[in-house]
């Protein structure tokens, strides 16, 4: 894997970090207005749609951190791994079928979307969207809007995470969402901003 050698920073504090970066594509997305806005039920594979978006737009940034970055992309994904298993477990899905659904991510939907969502960012928006249409809304999207809606949400957060400082990301797994609304939102290293109301993680109104 290329990771063998040194690294620039302690490979504890990149785990430790990378623990918080998953935490953060977590605990700052608001599901509620996603399944709501999207239309998707209120469902653990729903959850689980939504918080492998994020994750996936966390791992674009940190692999433009070198091998240092690589190192720690391994260990969100990890971590990701670790929390649908116990997310799994607290609502009570029996062993064999959290090992047959587990599977089915790890090696089938998970590979699938990132490489979609890879594809789609780097082309035009009719391709993130189609991307988008299958990987977030399971291919069950029929209003355009919606779609419109999440491509915009994609290209924004993207972008935003992308000004945020690589070093603080790598050494405090710190992550910042990008509010919904208005054209622009606080600077991740501050500097003036458009005011807006809606939430961190939330899709625009």
């Amino acid at each position: 894997m290329g990771f063998t050698g040194p690294l620039k920073y302690n490979k504890w504090k990149i785990k430790i970090a990378a623990l918080r970066m998953y935490t953060c594509c977590v605990e700052r997305v608001n599901y509620d207005e996603f399944f709501d806005k999207c239309s998707l039920p209120d469902t653990l594979n729903s959850w689980f749609l939504v918080a492998q978006l994020h994750v996936w737009m966390c791992l674009v940034r940190m692999r433009q951190e070198g091998r240092e970055g690589k190192y720690m992309c391994r260990y969100i994904v990890h971590s990701m791994w670790e929390d649908v298993e116990q997310r799994s477990k607290i609502m009570g899905i029996d062993a064999s079928h959290r090992k047959e659904g587990m599977k089915a991510m790890t090696e089938t939907r998970f590979a699938v979307a990132i490489f979609g969502y890879g594809r789609g960012i780097l082309s035009d928006d009719c391709v993130l969207a189609a991307a988008l249409w299958r990987n977030l809304f399971n291919c069950q999207c029929d209003d355009p809007k919606q779609l419109e809606l999440m491509v915009e949400y994609v290209r924004k957060q993207m972008q935003f995470i992308d000004a945020l400082d690589g070093k603080d990301l790598m050494l405090t797994g710190e992550v910042k969402l990008r509010p919904g609304g208005g054209e622009r939102a606080e600077h991740p290293e501050g500097g003036d901003a458009t005011t807006t109301t809606a939430r961190p993680g939330a899709p625009p109104p």
